[in-house]
């Protein structure tokens, strides 16, 4: 489709619409001193060939690239706090019987520990969970801080961080969730939590888009 060799006024339109896009076909006709009808044709052919895209009460816009391209560079742009969720906390001296319950009855997959200033000390897994109910252990005594992921080995991401990089790393460690951070002088603060879920509502996000 982007094999055909462009004229001289069709390329007078990209470039009119690469620095002023969305712009209307009536301005675009302004600019170059023609009337609509005029630039219909090589309106139609530009949009047909890909160069171009149109929207009602929009105008046209330049692509220029593919839409695989166009959906990587929007997915670079996003940030981890636009798709952020609130975390499911327990305090670090709750029973891992509790810990049980309070995942099944928030039907999530990861808790976060926290100590009594809130800051976060922990994170508790479906596995971790799992691992403690098969030994013989007493669940209603035994705390969480014990079977419990710890600083340094808890992956974390903030705010700010974009979610393609948390993503990335929610692959590469093999895990369902990452604690959003805040960095203070007297820890971590736990500010929320991003989940395979979250960044799949991005991407359905993205396409509807």
């Amino acid at each position: 489709m982007r094999t055909i060799e462009l004229n001289k006024r069709q390329e007078q339109i990209l470039q009119i619409v690469k620095d002023n896009g969305p712009i209307t076909g009536e301005h675009i006709a302004d600019r170059l001193n023609l009337t609509r009808a005029t630039l219909r044709p090589d309106l139609a052919i530009l949009t047909m060939s890909g160069y171009l895209d149109a929207r009602p009460r929009v105008g046209y816009f330049y692509t220029g690239k593919t839409g695989t391209q166009l959906l990587s560079e929007n997915l670079k742009k996003i940030l981890v706090k636009e798709y952020q969720s609130i975390p499911i906390v327990v305090p670090e001296n709750v029973s891992v019987y509790d810990a049980i319950c309070t995942m099944f009855l928030e039907d999530v997959g990861t808790l976060f520990v926290v100590d009594k200033a809130s800051k976060l000390v922990g994170v508790l897994s479906r596995k971790d969970l799992l691992r403690a109910s098969i030994g013989k252990q007493e669940l209603t005594t035994l705390p969480v801080n014990i079977i419990m992921t710890r600083m340094p080995n808890i992956t974390v991401c903030r705010r700010e961080d974009l979610l393609i990089d948390a993503a990335k790393e929610l692959i590469e460690k093999q895990i369902d969730a990452l604690p959003i951070i805040k960095d203070t002088d007297e820890g971590f603060e736990l500010v929320g939590r991003l989940t395979k879920t979250n960044i799949t509502k991005a991407f359905v996000a993205l396409a509807e888009e």
